[in-house]
């Protein structure tokens, strides 16, 4: 195995790593809105500068990777894949604290009960993460485009929720103030799910060289970029 390749090996998993990190931590800020437990969500916030410290290191380690003369394009592709997805998992991580956060800020308030298609679009999500993970360290197609296949489904959860926060707060059964964090975490749940598909996006970019066009009625198959 060249150096190139044993490098490249090695931050693949450095990469599938943090992919697992960002799920526990996304796993945990559910979980602690679920439970409204303050002391967890102030562990989701302290845990996330580990995060933030190893996708500096991984991108770091990808850019000399690029001067080493490699030419052959599916191992260049790799390595701006892993940079690309280091970015996104970032960014997932940054979802799962704004959540946490929202728990630390306002626990108190947090006293009715969140609609059940609300814990179903956050298991959701969870699911997607975990697919997404997999995909990326199998570098599975098929399974990439499951995800993205999912993506119109969290959407329609965002949308129910919407409709049933509005008649709740319509009937007084909940007040403003909780409909709006609902509201707040159902759309950092939304985002997080768009970074799964953006990941998925280069999973299939990476194993195919080609680019998966979104359009108003869903995602379609890959289509050869010099189309």
């Amino acid at each position: 195995m060249t150096s190139f390749a044993q490098k490249l090996k090695q931050l693949h998993n450095d990469l599938a790593l943090q992919g697992d990190r960002v799920l526990d931590l996304l796993l945990r800020a559910v979980d602690c809105y679920f439970d409204r437990d303050v002391e967890k969500a102030h562990e989701v916030v302290s845990a996330d500068d580990h995060i933030d410290r190893v996708d500096v290191e991984i991108e770091r380690a990808s850019i000399p990777l690029l001067t080493m003369g490699e030419t052959d394009e599916h191992q260049i592709r790799f390595v701006l894949t892993i940079v690309k997805v280091n970015n996104e998992l970032e960014r997932i991580a940054d979802g799962a604290v704004n959540i946490a956060q929202v728990v630390c800020t306002y626990s108190e308030q947090m006293v009715e009960e969140v609609p059940a298609t609300f814990k179903v679009m956050a298991n959701s999500v969870v699911g997607m993460l975990r697919d997404t993970n997999r995909a990326l360290m199998e570098l599975n197609v098929d399974l990439a485009e499951q995800v993205l296949g999912f993506d119109d489904t969290v959407d329609q959860f965002k949308k129910e929720i919407g409709i049933i926060t509005e008649k709740k707060v319509a009937s007084g059964e909940i007040s403003v103030n909780f409909a709006f964090r609902i509201r707040t975490v159902t759309a950092q749940l939304e985002r997080i799910a768009d970074h799964c598909t953006n990941v998925c996006e280069q999973v299939i970019y990476l194993e195919s060289g080609k680019i998966v066009r979104h359009l108003a009625s869903g995602w379609t198959k890959p289509t050869d970029p010099k189309q």
